[in-house]
């Protein structure tokens, strides 16, 4: 498996959807924070997945973020992952979604490589091969 670089980036922009909103009393719907985890996300897989060899996928392992902006519904939000970090089959991203006016989250986020194969078999014992 070629390995990504430290510094390579990935950015992907999504519309807020009244789906994917939250809505406070007084106050316009704004995107709710597990939306933004989920993009974030998969910025981060989407970064990885060139460089995954077959019958290889990416796990989330870990995220943390700071949402410190609203962004009402009809925002445009840009998600941005870049490599900070490569341990093995660790790989480790600085995550930030912003909009045209500020940043809207920013954190870390860890993606585990592992074997599909393997995974599935592990499923597998808990669901009784459901």
């Amino acid at each position: 498996m070629e390995q990504p670089r430290i510094g390579t980036t990935y950015e992907a922009a999504f519309t807020v959807e009244p789906e994917q909103t939250v809505s406070f009393p007084g106050l316009p719907a704004v995107v709710a924070t597990p939306w933004l985890v989920w993009h974030l996300e998969m910025a981060a897989l989407s970064l990885l997945a060139p460089y995954l060899d077959e019958g290889q996928m990416s796990v989330g392992t870990r995220i943390e973020i700071d949402h410190v902006a609203p962004a009402p519904e009809g925002t445009e939000i840009t998600c941005r992952a870049k490599v900070i970090n490569i341990d093995g089959p660790s790989v480790s991203f600085h995550i930030e979604a912003s909009d045209a006016h500020e940043t809207i989250s920013s954190g870390l986020h860890k993606r585990h490589i592992v074997d599909v194969a393997r995974m599935a078999r592990r499923i597998e014992k808990k669901t009784g091969g459901a």
